[in-house]
């Protein structure tokens, strides 16, 4: 449940509760005064409670020869009984509307799901799961959010509340299957445990052999293992925060030039990859008009295991060459407009 809604449901328990709280304390005084005085405090109290509950115990205030206390004890009445229905139906209400939504918001999520295509699913929110969200949001890439535990979920739901997710167990075959494994193209093991990450590599692929899978391995000694239950990569925190934290040591320019690229929030820069695709095999790298994106920079080509690092104008793309290049989210959009179009 989001903060917001927290809020307001709390502020609208608030004034019902203050509102029942004024109404008993004005039935009090009012029966003190009516009594004149003869009668005690809890008295009084018990009287105006009982009023408003209607349980119908006989009059421990008499009333029998005071028109005047009968005629407060009618509005009191009305007023307290009228309050106290409307805390009971703001109450099932509450109850009932929570599941009716809760209904139509997982309805809404399959079928958000259903027509996902090419998508990516993150096994595990927190940590490392986190972050590769915010990543795939940066960039504009679809993605479900998969996890067990729903209080992860709505910490995210926090800052991306329109974000599609599934809530169960990562490793079972049916929540991989609602987060839809088979049209995936790719699926994060992220959570905090290896041996269920191991797992959650083994099932996906059972499900889809054609799915990538990068799982998150914090033991470096269960990274072969996670690797032969069918992860196509393996990514060890530790082994990654060592390595960055040498590089803030010795190329210190380096790493605040990633940082300042990949934390900028006028302009998403990232260093992407592209398929060279058949329309495109036996063309020159002139061919893709360069200039014509001016926010673009090629880096390299990977042909087979061969790299080309700053490739000329007349390098010929192959099939299935790798173009790995530097570019804005819209400059990136762009440029695959290039190879997706004949």
């Amino acid at each position: 449940m989001s903060s917001t809604l927290s809020y307001k449901i709390f502020r609208k328990w608030l004034w019902a509760a203050v509102g029942i709280v004024a109404i008993v304390i004005l039935g009090t005084f009012g029966y003190r005064i009516l009594g004149g005085g003869n009668y005690s405090y809890i008295d009084c109290l018990y009287m105006a409670v009982i009023t408003i509950t209607t349980i119908g115990y006989g009059e421990i205030i008499d009333m029998s020869h005071n028109p005047a206390g009968r005629i407060f004890t009618i509005f009191f009445a009305l007023t307290g009984i009228g309050m106290m229905t409307y805390i009971l139906m703001s109450a099932t209400a509450f109850v009932v509307e929570g599941r009716i939504n809760e209904v139509f918001r997982r309805r809404r999520m399959e079928k958000n799901i259903g027509k996902l295509r090419r998508h990516y699913i993150i096994c595990g929110v927190e940590g490392v799961g986190h972050y590769i969200g915010n990543e795939l949001h940066s960039t504009q890439r679809p993605f479900v959010l998969v996890d067990a535990q729903r209080k992860a979920i709505d910490r995210v739901l926090e800052a991306y509340p329109d974000q599609i997710f599934v809530e169960g167990d990562p490793a079972d075959n049916v929540t991989l299957l609602k987060a839809g494994i088979e049209q995936a193209d790719g699926l994060f093991a992220a959570t905090g445990d290896d041996n269920q990450n191991l797992i959650i590599s083994l099932t996906a692929k059972q499900l889809n052999p054609h799915v990538k899978v990068v799982a998150c391995c914090n033991d470096l000694k269960n990274c072969e293992k996670t690797r032969k239950a069918g992860a196509d990569g393996v990514v060890s925190p530790s082994f990654i925060g060592g390595l960055r934290m040498a590089s803030e040591m010795v190329r210190p320019a380096v790493v605040s030039f990633l940082d300042l690229m990949l934390r900028r929030d006028d302009e998403t820069m990232r260093v992407e990859e592209i398929v060279v695709p058949e329309h495109l095999a036996g063309k020159p790298l002139s061919g893709l008009n360069l200039k014509n994106h001016p926010h673009l920079l090629l880096l390299a080509v990977k042909s087979g295991n061969d790299w080309t690092y700053n490739p000329s104008r007349e390098y010929r793309m192959k099939v299935g060459d790798i173009l790995i290049f530097m570019a804005c989210m819209e400059e990136r959009f762009k440029f695959e407009e290039v190879f997706s179009s004949p």
